[in-house]
């Protein structure tokens, strides 16, 4: 995903759980998320196979928005739109249509979300695709939380930027809230996106769930190798589940909400 930082180190609150190191293995959650569908990237289809239920996080406006929203809600896997939004950094043109930049009115803002919402079949909630400068931007956000919370939507906050105002407004807002904690593959190699797999059940080890992030495109072919290869010796210890299974009961709960 060109211009988008890793998910910052900063402390996160555990997701559902005071995530106790004692508690038992078979208790942890990986809920996987894949960005960027929407648009025929490569890996596509090898996501789409993937052995458990993920969250599939569609581009709206996009020349396979529609067909990709159908298959994943087919399959069974969540539906969330994935809302290009203004990076610190980066080119215009990698954002797609309908994009969210900071310059824009609070009028069209609405509009733009509403409209992406509408474009992409089964959503059921929304996340940033880069948006490194609108996810610290207070008020953007707060359109956006607020069009989520009208429509029935959660939010996922992929931590494009430390500087998140995302779980603050959300909480003002009312609205639930799930926070990214792995990037598998900001770098496109087999090795990298392997190392992050460890990376996350690194973090497991002290945290009850885990939100990792991996993408179509470019890396989509490697990281559902790596993924379709992991899993199985992942399930004696880890359930797969989707964001929903993760944000039940989060609105202004301290342990769900996470920590900017």
């Amino acid at each position: 995903m060109p211009g988008s930082a890793a998910a910052s180190p900063a402390p996160q609150a555990k997701h559902g759980s005071s995530g106790a190191a004692g508690e038992e293995q078979d208790q942890r959650t990986v809920a996987i998320v894949i960005d960027d569908f929407g648009n025929d990237m490569d890996g596509t289809e090898e996501m789409m196979k993937l052995p458990v239920r993920f969250t599939a996080a569609i581009m709206p406006f996009m020349p396979t928005t529609k067909r990709d929203a159908e298959e994943a809600h087919r399959r069974g896997h969540d539906v969330i739109v994935h809302m290009p939004m203004e990076p610190v950094k980066g080119l215009r043109k990698w954002l797609g249509p309908g994009a969210l930049t900071t310059d824009l009115t609070d009028a069209e803002i609405r509009k733009r979300v509403e409209n992406a919402i509408d474009d992409v079949p089964h959503a059921i909630g929304m996340n940033n695709h880069m948006g490194s400068k609108a996810t610290a931007d207070v008020r953007v956000m707060r359109i956006v939380l607020e069009v989520c919370r009208e429509r029935g939507l959660f939010f996922l906050d992929s931590r494009t930027t430390y500087k998140t105002v995302v779980p603050k407004i959300a909480e003002e807002v009312g609205v639930a809230i799930v926070s990214n904690d792995v990037f598998l593959d900001d770098v496109y190699t087999v090795q990298h996106i392997s190392k992050q797999i460890g990376v996350l059940r690194k973090h497991l080890e002290s945290n009850a769930s885990c939100v990792t992030i991996g993408h179509v495109g470019p890396p989509g072919k490697k990281t559902a190798s790596v993924l379709a290869r992991s899993i199985p010796g992942m399930r004696q210890s880890v359930k797969f589940v989707k964001l929903t299974q993760l944000t039940k009961g989060s609105i202004g709960d301290p342990f769900i909400l996470p920590n900017s």
